[in-house]
């Protein structure tokens, strides 16, 4: 007996389907994507799921020694991802325009950052 969370779908996948699995076979070489809350949860996977996919990732990070330690957890993982981590606090307008000017290429945002009021 099956649940809900493993009913396939028309794409050939279900919601206990993985990021590895429904990505398979697709080739991101050449793309940019910037992953925010890089250092941690979904983001984690989001980074290391698209650096296997050959996409380059720019990990934006508060905590720039979080997201520095993730980077080389992944690349232990997946030796040749290029990846690089970069500071962005979503709350400051200061942080998000010195990111914006340093920044320059973008193919994917994900939005990965979890606020708590």
């Amino acid at each position: 007996m099956g649940g809900i969370f493993s009913k396939k779908g028309a794409s050939g996948f279900s919601a206990s389907s993985t990021a590895e699995e429904v990505t398979e076979g697709i080739d991101g070489t050449g793309l940019t994507a910037i992953v925010t809350g890089a250092a941690s949860g979904t983001g984690v996977e989001t980074s290391c799921v698209l650096a296997l996919r050959g996409v380059h990732v720019v990990m934006a990070v508060r905590n720039k020694d979080a997201g520095m330690n993730v980077k080389e957890a992944i690349l232990k993982e997946i030796p040749g991802a290029k990846i690089d981590v970069m500071e962005l606090d979503l709350s400051s307008l200061a942080s998000v325009r010195k990111f914006a000017a340093d920044f320059k290429y973008l193919d994917l945002l994900t939005y990965a950052e979890h606020y708590h009021a």
